[in-house]
């Protein structure tokens, strides 16, 4: 038994959301935030079987995809604000990160 934990754009979270139920998995959806753009995203919870990794790693590949987006880079902090001017950059933002992990135990109450 592994665990499955995608962190996913919101953009792609409903999309994920319903594959995964149509592909006979359950997930728990959490809210969270990136770090680097400060964005909302999703984090998904997978628990299966070792035999169903590759078709549950199949399903996020193919319902979070990547995109380029201008974001406005943020101000140094303790530095001279004065001559910093904030050009947008285009980042690639989007897919997933998955980490696969073993289970130990399982319990369902």
């Amino acid at each position: 038994m592994k665990l499955i934990v995608a962190v996913v754009q919101d953009q792609d979270s409903n999309r994920l959301s319903t594959a995964l139920t149509k592909g006979d998995f359950r997930a728990t959806k959490l809210a969270s935030t990136g770090g680097f753009l400060r964005s909302g995203n999703t984090t998904f919870l997978i628990g299966t079987d070792d035999a169903l990794i590759p078709k549950a790693l199949e399903l996020i590949r193919e319902n979070c995809r990547s995109r380029d987006q201008m974001v406005a880079p943020v101000s140094p902090m303790g530095g001279n604000a004065d001559s910093y001017i904030p050009y947008p950059v285009e980042v690639e933002v989007g897919g997933a990160t998955v980490f696969v992990l073993p289970i130990e135990h399982f319990h369902h109450f």
